[in-house]
């Protein structure tokens, strides 16, 4: 592995408000689908499923969660008459299959709002 490919662990980690939770997003389906139109903010994907890593820093329990964002996205546009996900990631913020840490939320809005995942 050349310098160039290494990843500080640092930048795929999210914390909570608390400071006691740690969260790392991993991409497993990104969508074919084209963006509507060229993006100025250069090349994205639009990802359709993540897994979701939660670690408990005081017990150093870990917790895996699958999340399908295409249909959590429906579910809430159906109950809510609305969605706050913005499922297009630009290829520059998904490093080794993880998404960075500044666009999770980004990724769970959704899901939280539907109380699937509290962090």
């Amino acid at each position: 592995m050349s310098f160039e490919e290494f990843v500080d662990e640092r930048v795929l980690v999210s914390h909570n408000v608390f400071g006691d939770k740690e969260m790392k997003i991993k991409i497993l389906e990104v969508s074919d689908e084209h963006p509507p139109v060229q993006w100025k903010f250069g090349n994205r994907v639009k990802v359709n499923k993540i897994l979701v890593t939660i670690k408990h820093l005081n017990t150093q329990q870990v917790e895996e969660g699958e999340f399908d964002i295409d249909s959590i996205e429906k579910e809430l546009r159906e109950r809510s008459h609305y969605t706050s996900t913005n499922r297009w990631v630009s290829v520059n913020d998904i490093k080794n299959g993880y998404v960075v840490n500044s666009k999770h939320v980004n990724l769970i809005s959704d899901a939280a709002a539907l109380e699937y995942i509290a962090f």
